[in-house]
Parts: structure tokens; sequence; C-alpha cells
């Protein structure tokens, strides 16, 4: 259901707000954030930013590769 809730709530924002990114944030524990390509892929708008800690100096670039390989190990 955590999926299918960030879907809903990425629809949410669409709709009402000037979207351009993504920003996928808390993967310092043990969510992966998966479905932010499922986002992404719905929707087209690039992700930007992954947030690997809870402060403005733990968001960093997003590199594709980087995070795929975070997927699976």
């Amino acid at each position: 259901t955590t999926g299918q809730n960030g879907l809903m709530q990425a629809q949410a924002f669409l709709d009402s707000a000037g979207v351009t990114g993504l920003v996928l944030t808390k993967l310092d524990g043990s969510a992966k954030g998966g479905f932010v390509l499922a986002v992404q892929e719905r929707t087209g708008i690039p992700v930007k930013l992954l947030g690997q800690g809870e402060g403005i100096g733990d968001l960093t670039g997003f590199t594709p590769h980087v995070f795929a390989a975070s997927l699976v190990d």
C-alpha cells in the first residue's frame, strides 16, 4: 500500500502545483523508495534529489545507476 499511497500523493501534487521535479526522501531507513520509478514513468517528471537523512545537507543529486544499484543491494 505504500507504493499506491505514494502514487496518489504524487498525483495530488501534480494536480494542484507546478511540479517540475521529484525529491525522494527518507532513504536512510528500510524504505527503498522504489515507487518513485512508477511516479516518474507515469508523469515523465524527473527525479532531481535524494535525501539520505533528515537534514538539508543530506540531499544529493539523483544518479540513476546509483539509485538502481541501491534497490537491489
